[in-house]
């Protein structure tokens, strides 16, 4: 059994770059930071700064690119994955990302910034919770309404 999973809760270290594939598919890049802190031998407090290369495809990465910005407070749950590439001077380079599957916002949007628009994406369930975007969908696009998931049914 294998298990490639990635859960972080981190700000957006700048605002999403939103770009279009030459095959048509929507990609969207950013990053979060997360920190943790804690207290050295000395009893001093210590803390240490992680930044976390994001990558959501597809209807994800849409949502992405409308709502998220630079400093908003996000929940984020996808795999890991590893690139390779040689660079133009011949050497040969690696990223380790985060391919968003969920996404969670946990702050609110910005007043006049990315994502302070009433307009509501289909993927998007917009409450008094915090929003939430998936790369499965949530509202039947024939009707408008949600679909009920099995996963969603508390019992």
């Amino acid at each position: 059994m294998n298990l490639n999973r990635a859960m972080i809760i981190g700000n957006l270290t700048r605002d999403p770059e939103l770009r279009t594939t030459t095959t048509g598919q929507n990609v969207c890049n950013f990053s979060i930071a997360t920190s943790s802190q804690w207290n050295d031998a000395q009893g001093q407090k210590q803390e240490r700064v992680e930044y976390h290369n994001i990558v959501a495809w597809g209807r994800l990465a849409e949502i992405c690119g409308q709502y998220l910005a630079k400093g908003r407070k996000v929940y984020l749950e996808g795999r890991l994955q590893t690139r390779e590439w040689e660079a133009q001077d011949g050497s040969k380079k690696s990223r380790t990302e985060i391919v968003a599957e969920n996404m969670i916002m946990l702050s609110s949007p910005p007043a006049g910034g990315a994502g302070a628009t009433n307009e509501s994406a289909p993927a998007v369930k917009q409450t008094a919770n915090p929003v939430v975007a998936s790369s499965e969908p949530v509202i039947d696009q024939g009707t408008g309404e949600e679909e009920i998931r099995i996963e969603d049914i508390p019992f």
